[in-house]
């Protein structure tokens, strides 16, 4: 880590040319949200387009394959392009990783279907979120380290939020592009061909972002590093291979941006993951209360990070990771009980177990929703858990039928799970709501219909989730490029961030959802969250070094 420095801020405000640079490099991180947001969002009709034509056992691994690919690649983008950057400059890297990123995008919107070109679909598909994943590796380092090289003493932290902030509005900006098309086409329509018109106006987005990237300069702090010969010859062996620096990598995700990234996510993409998927609530209205709560709480990015240049990087990434692992499990709780009150009532009330043969029950770990269960005690689990059912599993005599015991009564299981009908009349008969049919349930019908109850409280409470994501992930851009020397910064700081984002948090709905199928226990998935998070706390309060006033120059 360069040394301490106790240079003063500068005064007066933002100049002209640093807000260029900010504009600039943000934009590539609206790039990387807009894409993640689309893919994700429309995976069901992505699926059906690329995927479907295929036996079972081929769709599956397409999927698994595609789904991985925007999140596993990226910290092997971070090695290539981070190398990159520190041998040939972050201005050229970072141009070239929005090119590959905003040209894959487009181009999944021109892309015929299975049905049209057959199993080269689904390759060239896989292909294009490949290099989308190796770009976004480049491209968050790329950008937080050339606007931190721009930023004057003791306003890095302000400098680079706007960074973080953008990532939101990238999220933003995709959902309202997508509720707009659906809203305009229709859902038939929009599913026939529509969904190709999100990815097709990325390429605005990306004739923008080049248009202006071409006109920045390089970094000042890099230059000068070049001009004095100062620069590294193997930026992998320096960043990986020396333990001194390895060691501050290791912190770096560990007490620092593993805990960030699954406070991100669950705030963000788990939050909208358990209002449509286990409360049910449809997708026009769970995106809504979602877009609210962004809108409300994007600003908070800007605040924390300025707030990090004068209390530090550290208190406010650890309290925000404390403090969500304390209250997550209450505000999801709060959040079920205003958008889905009669399953909530339900939950506490009726006591449902599933009665098999413990040899017979295996996971339900479905990371793109894609697994064909076959065993009746996992078809039984996974029927419940999708219809958000709280359950336990008991142990049944060996080789005994499956059994469902809604409050004592036990119905005989049939397959297929998904219309399992005395099972269903027994649970709704209990208590438990039928979807479509509910009249408790939170309802939106147009984006301004906020001042129902129900609905300004759930805005609320996410709008609280949101708050940890700007306290945990506000200043993080500032921690990792000052932690690092100049001459192996894109390297180091590339890293770290894509594993605590790419794979902690990337993984982490499907995870929680694994953990709620096999638990039976609707909250029992924030567990993954709030282990790491206080993993994190407690690494990054023994380990992580305070960076606000190093010298970056060195």
């Amino acid at each position: 880590m360069a040394t301490v420095t106790t240079t003063s801020p500068r005064a007066g405000g933002m100049t002209k040319d640093e807000r260029f640079v900010i504009l600039a490099s943000s934009l590539g991180t609206v790039f990387e949200w807009y894409d993640f947001y689309l893919y994700g969002s429309l995976a069901a009709i992505i699926g059906a387009q690329f995927f479907s034509a295929y036996p079972p056992a081929t769709r599956d691994i397409f999927a698994l394959l595609a789904f991985a690919a925007g999140f596993l690649v990226r910290p092997f983008g971070a090695i290539v392009f981070g190398r990159v950057g520190d041998l040939v400059g972050r201005k050229y890297t970072f141009l070239v990783t929005i090119l590959i990123m905003g040209l894959s995008t487009f181009i999944v919107g021109l892309l015929p279907n299975a049905a049209t070109i057959g199993i080269a679909a689904p390759i060239i598909l896989i292909g294009l979120r490949l290099l989308q994943g190796l770009a976004l590796g480049g491209e968050y380092g790329g950008a937080a380290t050339y606007v931190a090289e721009h930023s004057p003493p003791g306003k890095r932290g302000y400098y680079t939020s706007f960074i973080q902030t953008t990532a939101t509005l990238g999220l933003f900006l995709s959902l309202l592009v997508i509720l707009f098309t659906r809203t305009i086409l229709g859902e038939a329509e929009f599913a026939a061909w529509g969904w190709r018109i999100p990815f097709l106006l990325s390429v605005v987005l990306l004739g923008v972002s080049v248009i202006i990237r071409l006109r920045l300069n390089e970094s000042p702090i890099f230059q000068k590093m070049k001009e004095e010969g100062k620069g590294s010859k193997a930026p992998l062996t320096e960043a990986f291979g020396n333990w001194a620096n390895a060691k501050l990598v290791l912190i770096a995700l560990l007490g620092g941006v593993m805990g960030q990234g699954v406070v991100w996510y669950t705030g963000q993409f788990y939050a909208l993951f358990f209002l449509q998927s286990i409360l049910q609530v449809d997708g026009y209205t769970a995106n809504l209360l979602i877009a609210w709560s962004l809108l409300l709480g994007t600003g908070f990015f800007i605040v924390f990070g300025a707030l990090s240049d004068k209390i530090g990087r550290k208190p406010i990434i650890l309290a925000g990771c404390l403090i969500a692992a304390l209250t997550f499990f209450p505000i999801f709780r709060m959040i079920s009980s205003n958008a889905n009150p009669q399953l909530e009532k339900a939950i506490e009330t009726v006591k449902v177990s599933v009665i098999a043969d413990p040899k017979g029950c295996g996971d339900l770990f479905n990371p793109v929703g894609t697994r064909v269960f076959s065993a009746p005690c996992d078809l039984a689990r996974d029927f419940l858990a999708k219809s958000s059912v709280k359950y336990d599993t008991v142990a049944g005599p060996a080789g005994s039928p499956v059994k469902i015991s809604v409050n004592g009564t036990e119905v005989p299981y049939t397959k297929p799970a998904d219309s399992n009908a005395a099972a269903s009349a027994a649970l709704q008969a209990a208590g438990y709501p039928k979807r479509g049919a509910n009249p408790t349930l939170v309802k939106m019908t147009h984006p301004f219909d906020i001042f129902k109850p129900q609905v300004a409280a759930i805005i609320g409470l996410l709008f609280i989730l949101v708050i940890f994501v700007t306290m945990v992930y506000g200043p993080i851009a500032a921690m990792l490029v000052e932690l690092f020397p100049t001459k192996i910064r894109y390297t180091s700081m590339s890293l770290p961030y894509h594993i605590g984002n790419g794979w902690f948090g990337g993984l982490l709905p499907a995870t929680s959802f694994a953990i709620v199928a096999s638990t039976g226990d609707i909250y029992a998935g924030l567990w993954y969250p709030v282990i790491f998070a206080l993993i994190t706390v407690v690494i990054g309060f023994f380990f992580l070094p305070e960076t606000k006033d190093v010298d970056i120059t060195k």
